[in-house]
């Protein structure tokens, strides 16, 4: 095999380069107050059949970053690169195509699904859409529900039949509808209980094999992140501050607020060896007034002058694929 063959093999599926996401905010009376930026300068790549774990507080910035990727949101600047094609720019007309092969699952399914629509209409519409015929929308219907476990008797009933995860499951087969290669899954198992959470899980890290799917999985819980993610990227106010292999980042946390998230992470082994629970004083600040230097030094008890001064750049840990942004890494002890 020819080296230019080799690198196309290897070539991530989703490339982004500095991206940065910001939205102007208007005042009352319709002035405009300010800009507020959601997605600052973030670097990121997902490869393949790969799965990256995005994690973060809630107003982080991670659902503005997913919906950037998707061009649900135009980026203020910076590149998305998909499977080889730069989407930032493409207008309508040019991103129509490669919307068959990007989809997003919402974290909530009721919201998601037209109330007045049966299922059948719902999955059918994605078929509509891009002129499939009617004969094969009802094939692959069939094949859908059987795809995500759900009975084909189920397609003349209306969302609100359903139970929480049976509604995530069809929002789950809408997605699947026109064969993509990528799909960013923002938060969609926060709104269901925990049995129907690891159903759920269970049933993406399936289909990702059987179909060979690449995701962003969008989650500010870690347990689920840590269980269905080849890779772990932490987001902070708009930044990403660690990104590295998922047992890497779990096992040695190098950026403060990574070490604060796992240190909230439950463990059912002994107590020696557990991390010594780090409890973070103060909200997340404005991101319309981020603070100056590094992002987390208002939270941050590594801080000193030099995080107010000067903002850390994400950079390799001993030459790896890991990366932090922090100008003090290290990993927190353990509990005695």
């Amino acid at each position: 095999m020819s080296a230019a063959v080799v690198d196309v093999v290897r070539a991530p599926i989703l490339d982004v380069r500095e991206l940065t996401t910001s939205y102007p905010v208007r005042t009352e009376s319709g002035g405009r107050a300010g800009t507020l930026t959601a997605v600052d300068d973030v670097s990121l790549s997902i490869g393949h059949g790969e799965t990256l774990g995005l994690v973060g507080e809630s107003g982080c910035g991670k659902s503005s970053l997913g919906r950037t990727i998707v061009r649900l949101i135009d980026p203020s600047s910076g590149s998305i690169v998909f499977d080889g094609t730069d989407i930032t720019r493409l207008g309508h007309r040019s991103l129509r195509p490669l919307r068959r092969r990007m989809q997003v699952v919402f974290q909530d399914p009721y919201a998601s699904l037209n109330p007045r629509s049966t299922i059948g209409q719902i999955l059918a519409e994605p078929f509509r859409i891009h002129g499939v015929g009617a004969a094969k929308r009802a094939t692959r219907i069939t094949e859908l529900l059987d795809l995500v476990q759900l009975p084909a008797g189920t397609t003349q009933r209306r969302p609100h039949e359903f139970s929480g995860g049976q509604r995530q499951r069809i929002a789950i087969a809408r997605a699947l509808a026109l064969d993509p290669s990528f799909i960013v899954l923002d938060e969609p198992v926060s709104a269901l209980d925990m049995s129907i959470q690891a159903q759920i899980l269970n049933l993406l890290s399936d289909l990702r094999q059987h179909l060979g799917l690449a995701y962003l999985f969008i989650a500010h819980d870690l347990s689920a992140v840590g269980h269905i993610s080849d890779r772990v990227a932490v987001m902070y106010l708009g930044k990403i501050v660690e990104i590295g292999d998922r047992d890497d980042v779990f096992a040695t946390p190098q950026h403060p607020y990574t070490n604060a998230l796992l240190s909230a992470v439950p463990s059912h082994g002994t107590r020696r060896g557990r991390r010594r629970r780090i409890v973070l004083e103060g909200d997340l600040p404005s991101p319309l007034m981020p603070p100056s230097g590094c992002r987390f030094r208002t939270r941050c008890w590594r801080a000193d002058k030099r995080c107010a001064e000067e903002m850390p750049v994400l950079v390799s840990v001993d030459g790896s694929d890991r990366k932090v942004a922090c100008h003090y890494p290290g990993v927190e002890g353990t509990a005695a």
